[in-house]
């Protein structure tokens, strides 16, 4: 129990940092697009990282930085190229919520979207991989730490996805649409920033 509640705070802590993934999977949860695959995609890809990690997989990304440096740079490039196309619609005015549905994209082009934001991330490796499998050899057992990781990212995503709709009045005008779309184009070049200098 006690490795399991570590686990679980030391997974919220790591994850509530605004990201590309969690700023995606916002706007989409603000539109209620495709809300479900989208959590399930995020939450199912952390507990497969952790599992590795626990399993000790960290000891074998950390042999092997070229992969490291590939995530990077990838990431960092594709960050760049999702950040312009938020500034783009940041200045064609942005969507008032009801109108959304002119600019959706389908479930398998938001699905592959949120898989780029997540498995082209060098971060989330460090971050579950590394960290939380390194960290979960302190416990006992070792994978009661990794299932209370695990749980925090799929507490996590669900409540982000399904909860951005309380924010949902606030959205319902272009000008609150145009700032989000701003604030997630500068988040995902800062993101990109630090992946190159990284």
């Amino acid at each position: 129990m006690e490795a399991g509640m570590a686990g679980f705070v030391l997974g919220i802590s790591l994850i509530m940092a605004i990201g590309a993934q969690n700023a995606f999977v916002l706007r989409q949860g603000l539109r209620g697009e495709h809300v479900l695959p989208l959590v399930l995609t995020c939450a199912t890809s952390d507990m497969i990282l952790i599992a590795a990690g626990v399993a000790g997989f960290g000891v074998l990304v950390e042999s092997y930085p070229i992969a490291v440096d590939l995530a990077r740079w990838g990431g960092a490039l594709f960050l760049v190229v999702y950040g312009a196309m938020n500034f783009r619609s940041a200045f064609a005015g942005g969507d008032a919520l009801e109108d959304a549905g002119r600019s959706s994209v389908s479930r398998k082009v938001a699905v592959m979207t949120c898989l780029m934001l997540t498995w082209a991330n060098p971060h989330v490796y460090l971050d579950t991989v590394v960290l939380l499998g390194g960290l979960s050899s302190q416990y006992d057992p070792s994978y009661a730490f990794g299932i209370g990781a695990a749980l925090s990212s799929y507490f996590f995503f669900f409540s982000l996805g399904y909860g951005a709709r309380l924010l949902r009045p606030l959205f319902t005008s272009p000008r609150a649409w145009q700032v989000l779309d701003g604030f997630v184009g500068v988040t995902m070049w800062i993101i990109a920033l630090t992946l190159m200098l990284g």
